[in-house]
Order: C-alpha cells, then sequence, then structure tokens
C-alpha cells in the first residue's frame, strides 16, 4: 500500500501507519525508506504515542526525527569550551540523545559528550550540537561524530529496546 501511494504521490505526502505489529527493525528501516514519516501500532508504549504523532499533527512546532527515540535516564558528561558539565539524559536514537539539563546551551552549539550504554563497561565519547534547547526540558544533541563501532553499539541499544515493549 506504502509503495502505491509512493507512486501516486511522488513521496510528497507525510505517512503515519498505524497498524498492527511491526515485526523487526528491518521492516522500520523499510518503512523509513519509502519515506514513512512515523508509526503507532498496539505494541507503542503510552509515552511513545502523543510524541510520534506530535510532529506531524504540528509541523511548524516540531523537528522531523529520522529514528525513534528510547526512553533513558542515564548520567551523561558535556563539554563545551572549557565548561565540563553532567546531567541525566531524557532519551536516545540512533542519531542522537537528549539530555535533561535546566542550563541548556544554545541551538548549533558544538558539544562532547560522554555516556556508559546500561550493561555496558566503556564510555561512549561523541562529538555533536545541540539541535534544539528549551529551558523547561533540556536539550538535543545530534550526533556527528564518535569513536568506531559506537554507532553499532548505539543501534543495538535503540533497536532492543524500541521493540522491548511488546505484548507477551
Amino acid at each position: 500500500l506504502v509503495r502505491a501511494i509512493r507512486k501516486l504521490d511522488g513521496g510528497k505526502l507525510p505517512i503515519l501507519i498505524f497498524s498492527g505489529t511491526i515485526a523487526s527493525a528491518n521492516e522500520v528501516r523499510e518503512l523509513a525508506s519509502l519515506g514513512v514519516a512515523g508509526y503507532v501500532n498496539e505494541y507503542s508504549a503510552v509515552q511513545h504515542i502523543v510524541p510520534a504523532l506530535a510532529p506531524h499533527l504540528f509541523p511548524d512546532d516540531f523537528n522531523r526525527r529520522h529514528s525513534p527515540r528510547v526512553v533513558l535516564g542515564i548520567p551523561i558528561q558535556y563539554r563545551f569550551g572549557n565548561t565540563i558539565a553532567a546531567a541525566l539524559t531524557l532519551n536516545l536514537s540512533r542519531g542522537g540523545i537528549a539530555i535533561r539539563t535546566t542550563s541548556p546551551l544554545e541551538s548549533s552549539a558544538r558539544i562532547k559528550v560522554r555516556f556508559r550504554m546500561p550493561g555496558s563497561k566503556k564510555d561512549i565519547d561523541a562529538e555533536g550540537r545541540v539541535a534544539w534547547s528549551d529551558r523547561r526540558v533540556g536539550m538535543g544533541v545530534q550526533f556527528e561524530r564518535h569513536q568506531p563501532g559506537s554507532q553499532a553499539l548505539i543501534d543495538q541499544f535503540v533497536d532492543a529496546h524500541f521493540f522491548s515493549n511488546r505484548k507477551a
């Protein structure tokens, strides 16, 4: 059905899928390659539904995310210039991380972050830029560069935990 719609609209319309089971991360990637902007199914955790729909209902107020977010509250250190700070994360995606702070940096600021995935013994060091900043919530950092192998660890974690809300 999505392929048929894409043939008719030339990839211009945002497509949201309200569906039954999405079987795997590969299916999510295939839908993304077809330009599917979002999806909600019976396994979507309550806290993920509004964030998945809001960017499409109110596009001027939200950035377009390209990867699912996994709620994750872990310690993170970040460095901006000579300032080093510590905080907790809000969520993680393949492309970035949200940081809870009452003193967020300005959008576009270059930043270095260091965090450790749950269950891992190795820190992930990454460089990125602040993609959004909100004093009430914190800031989002889009990854631009990180250590070899780090992206695979992040991808595996997001894939494993995004689909972990499934019913037994």
